[in-house]
C-alpha cells in the first residue's frame, strides 16, 4: 500500500519579456508569456514504511517537488495523493514568526500540523528538552542563530511521530551534534513505521537510511534505484562535460555496476591477492592482501593517475586514496602502454563485505578528466578467524594497560 503517489508531476513558471506584457495579456486575453519548466514528468510512489532519499545537484527541482508534495506548491500537471499526517522541514524556519518568541512559534507549529492546543502544551518540555536551546525558547525568533532555528523547527515537527516524514536540506544547518541527534529520531520514527523523504547532499545519510532513491537532473527524474546505484549514476554524471559515456549493468550477484569515463585509459584486471600472489574472495581480519589493478592506455596521456576506494556494503566509502596524493604519478604514457599497479595493505577491516572502486584520471579528482571510473569493481569478504570478538568496521586492534589510580 503506497504512503504517496506523484503522477506525472510537472511545475511551470510564466516569464514575461517585459514589465508590461502581463497587463496586456490580461487585457487582450492573448498569452504574452513563455513557461519555463522546473519541473517535468515526474512520477513515484513511496510504500508505507519506505524510506526513499532524492538527490541531484541545486536547480534539479528537489525543493519544488517537495513543496508541491506538501502543498506550499501547486503543480502545473500532474497529482500528487498522500496518505496519513505530514509533517515537513522544508525550508530554515519556514513558518516561524521572527517576532513572536519560540514557544509562540511552536504552538502555532502545532496546530498547522494538525495538532490540539493541549497536545502541544503536553508535549512543550520534550520539544524544549530536544531543542536545548534554553532560555531562548522565550525569546523572539529574530534573535535566533540559524543552528537554533534548525533545532527548534524539527523539535517541533517531530512532537508526534508523523506518518510521513519530509526533511530537506534543512538540517545540515545544524550543527555535527544535533545532525547525528536528529537522525537517531528518524531512524527511530523508521523503526516504528514513519515514511521518510528526505533530500539530502550527503551519501551517507541516504545510504544508511533509505531503501530507494531517485535522482533528479534538470527537472527529470533521471534514474530511481538502490542508493549505491544512483550514486554511483549520479557521481558519473557530475564529470559529464568531457564527452564520457556512461553505462550500468547488473552484475551476478545483482548489483549494478557503473562505469564512466571518456576510454582514453581503462582497467583491465583487478585482483585482491595474499601475499604469495592466490586470489582471494575471504579474507582475515588484518591479513596482508595485494590490490593488483592492470591499466591499459588506448590514448596519448600527459598525466595519469590511478584512485581506489574501499567501500563498505551500503556503499560508503571507507578508505581512498590515489597516486596523486602519493606522488606517484605517471607521466607522459604513450597509447598502448601497459601498468601494473600492487598496492600492499593489512586488512584492517571488520567482517562483513566490502567492494572496490577504481578512478583514471589525471589530477587529485575525476571532476578534470574522467578517462575511467568503475564502481565494484571487485568485492570481496572479510572474516574473523582468529581475533578476538569486535564491533565496527576497522580493526584497530589496542594494547590497554591498568594500573591502580
Amino acid at each position: 500500500m503506497s504512503a504517496l503517489v506523484v503522477s506525472n508531476i510537472g511545475k511551470a513558471y510564466k516569464r514575461y519579456p517585459g514589465k508590461w506584457a502581463r497587463v496586456r495579456e490580461w487585457v487582450t486575453g492573448r498569452p504574452g508569456h513563455q513557461q519555463t519548466w522546473v519541473l517535468r514528468d515526474v512520477s513515484f510512489s513511496v510504500s508505507l514504511g519506505e524510506a526513499v532519499g532524492i538527490i541531484g545537484v541545486n536547480g534539479a527541482g528537489k525543493s519544488t517537488l517537495l513543496k508541491i508534495i506538501t502543498g506550499t506548491t501547486q503543480p502545473t500537471e500532474g497529482n500528487v495523493r498522500v496518505q496519513g499526517r505530514v509533517a515537513a522541514l522544508l525550508e530554515l524556519g519556514m513558518g516561524f514568526h521572527p517576532d513572536f518568541t519560540g514557544r509562540q512559534n511552536v504552538f502555532m507549529a502545532g496546530q498547522l500540523l494538525g495538532l490540539r492546543v493541549d497536545e502541544i502544551a503536553g508535549r512543550m518540555s520534550e520539544i524544549e528538552a530536544f531543542a536545548e536551546i534554553g532560555g531562548y525558547i522565550d525569546r523572539p525568533v529574530r534573535l535566533y542563530s540559524s543552528g537554533m532555528q534548525v533545532r527548534l523547527a524539527f523539535s517541533a515537527a517531530t512532537a508526534v511521530r508523523p506518518d510521513i516524514l519530509i526533511v530537506d536540506e534543512a538540517l545540515s544547518v545544524g550543527d555535527a551534534y544535533f545532525q547525528h541527534k536528529s537522525f537517531d529520531r528518524i531512524r527511530d520514527f523508521r523503526h516504528q513505521g514513519t515514511t521518510l523523504l528526505i533530500v539530502s547532499h550527503d551519501k551517507q545519510a541516504i545510504q544508511s537510511v533509505c531503501d530507494r532513491a531517485i535522482l533528479l537532473s534538470a527537472g527529470r527524474k533521471a534514474m530511481e534505484g538502490r542508493p549505491e546505484a544512483v550514486f554511483d549514476y549520479y557521481n558519473a554524471m557530475l564529470a559529464d562535460h568531457q564527452n564520457q559515456q556512461v553505462r550500468q549493468q547488473e552484475r551476478g550477484d545483482g548489483k549494478i555496476e557503473t562505469v564512466s569515463g571518456t576510454g582514453e585509459a581503462a582497467v583491465t584486471t583487478i585482483a585482491l591477492v595474499d601475499e604469495a600472489g592466490r586470489a582471494l574472495e575471504m579474507v582475515d581480519v588484518g591479513q596482508p592482501v595485494h590490490l593488483r589493478i592492470e591499466i591499459l592506455a588506448h590514448a596519448d596521456i600527459k598525466r595519469l593517475v590511478l584512485g581506489y576506494g574501499i567501500k563498505d556494503r551500503l556503499g560508503q566509502v571507507i578508505f581512498g586514496t590515489n597516486t596523486h596524493l602519493k606522488n606517484q604519478s605517471l607521466l607522459e604514457v604513450a597509447a598502448g602502454d601497459r601498468y601494473l599497479f600492487d598496492i600492499a595493505f593489512p586488512a584492517n577491516l571488520g567482517p562483513g563485505s566490502y567492494s572496490v572502486q577504481t578512478a583514471l584520471h589525471s589530477t587529485d579528482t575525476h571532476l578534470v578528466n574522467n578517462y575511467e571510473w568503475r564502481d565494484l569493481a571487485l568485492i570481496f569478504h572479510v572474516i574473523n578467524v582468529d581475533k578476538p570478538d569486535f564491533s565496527g568496521i576497522a580493526w584497530l586492534d589496542p594494547q590497554i594497560e591498568i594500573s591502580r589510580a
